[in-house]
């Protein structure tokens, strides 16, 4: 029996998901769905939602809950990550709380950022044991993972983790439906071409019937900035640098030296920023979660629609040959020319029998490769740091993050990097 494994299976929501999915796919029946959290609590909750979406599907897929991680990913030929190590708190709370002592505020720190750097510090030695113990049990199966922050994991998982690995996230492919319907545009027909680095990848062709829209669409972008909307920020990317980027201005936001600034707080005020944004979720989703687990749980005939997530979908091209169009964040292995190799970047990719196959993009527009690169420069000091445990890297990728380094001095930024390191504690390796 073949076995798809889901870590982080305790993500109760995300798994029903994906793995509801691979039950409504009749190329993937038969499948052991191997289940592991290392929350036992939620694990079990999984488990049994995912036995009643089983029985309510009619799926001849096996449900099955692991307490061993080593086990529940023995013989796998898929593997869906979606852990967060340190979740909300006490991990998310001091990637919030500690920078605000030094006037730094953020937005989701997930990717970049302060926040985003520490994510990466707690959760690739997390990662990397999936992939030894992956290598010792499961040789061949692909890795993809929808774990923030995405293109730091995705490319250390690829290099020093010996893994086939895919990384795999939302924002390409909600990126022109939700520009055109916010713009009350008819995406109908529409095509696109869109590449970069996760969640600054880029809406480089945009056309119908072989006539641009960017004119248009820049048109009625000017236009909207003129009162308050949510996506401000993009739209005001757009503007300067010529094209859209795929994820939310909540994100791009603390991505660029430009919006998030003390001395300019009208600018907060201005584009719409929505400050604390991560937390108030979290504590949004834990209430939410709360409030309809028993429903939930207890619902014997859940129905089940394939969602837009691409796990079922590359699974499915894998198994039947038949081929199926992602983004997929991937190395750069000459795929976009005028990014650096050792970068993880975002690209389409067209999935068939023979896995995952990234396509040739090319050079990007100067000034976007240019805006890539200031993330790529944090992202690539970052993975030094962790597999060095070197602290002065951890240093070199705060002070060569944009808005990190648009705030605070290089003291004020190596002090903060202390008190983080301190206040994570156990959660980080040793630094020297």
């Amino acid at each position: 029996m073949s076995k798809i494994t889901f870590l982080g299976a305790g993500s109760t929501v995300f798994a029903k998901n994906v793995l509801g999915d691979v039950m409504s796919t009749e190329a993937l029946q038969g499948f052991e769905l191997a289940l592991f959290d290392i929350d036992a609590g939620r694990l079990r909750d999984s488990e049994q939602l995912l036995l009643n979406m089983k029985a309510s599907l009619g799926s001849s897929c096996v449900v099955k809950a692991y307490s061993d991680r080593k086990e529940a990913l023995r013989g796998a030929k898929y593997v869906v990550n979606a852990i967060q190590v340190g979740g909300y708190d006490p991990c998310t709370i001091t990637d919030f709380e500690i920078p605000k002592k030094y006037g730094l505020r953020q937005t989701i720190a997930d990717t970049v950022g302060i926040g985003g750097i520490f994510r990466n510090l707690r959760t690739i030695p997390v990662v990397l044991d999936f992939a030894k113990d992956m290598r010792e049990v499961c040789p061949d199966a692909l890795f993809m993972n929808y774990t923030n922050p995405m293109a730091v994991l995705t490319n250390v998982l690829s290099t020093a983790g010996g893994v086939r690995t895919v990384g795999l996230c939302h924002s390409v492919q909600s990126c022109v439906s939700d520009l055109f319907r916010s713009l009350e545009m008819d995406a109908t027909g529409v095509e696109s071409k869109i590449a970069g680095i996760n969640h600054m990848a880029w809406l480089l062709e945009v056309k119908k019937d072989g006539v641009d829209l960017y004119p248009e669409i820049k048109r009625r972008a000017a236009e909207k900035q003129k009162e308050k909307h949510h996506d401000m920020v993009r739209f005001e990317m757009m503007l300067k640098f010529g094209y859209y980027i795929t994820e939310s201005s909540e994100h791009n936001a603390e991505y660029h030296p430009y919006f998030i600034k003390r001395n300019y707080p009208e600018l907060i005020e201005r584009f719409n920023i929505p400050l604390d944004e991560y937390p108030r979720r979290c504590v949004e989703q834990i209430k939410g979660w709360n409030n309809m687990r028993e429903s939930l749980l207890a619902n014997s005939n859940i129905e089940h629609k394939r969602s837009h997530e691409y796990a079922s979908h590359i699974m499915e091209a894998i198994e039947t040959g038949k081929p199926f169009k992602i983004g997929g964040n991937v190395m750069n292995t000459g795929l976009i020319t005028n990014l650096p190799k050792e970068a993880c970047v975002e690209v389409p990719c067209l999935v068939d029998r023979s896995g995952i196959n990234p396509t040739y993009v090319g050079d990007l527009p100067p000034q976007l490769a240019a805006l890539n690169r200031t993330n790529i420069n944090t992202q690539l000091l970052t993975i030094e740091a962790a597999l060095t445990q070197k602290k002065e890297h951890i240093y070199h990728a705060a002070m060569l993050d944009p808005h990190t380094s648009a705030e605070l001095s290089m003291d004020d930024i190596v002090a903060l990097c202390d008190d983080l390191i301190e206040a994570h504690g156990d959660w980080l390796p040793r630094f020297s």
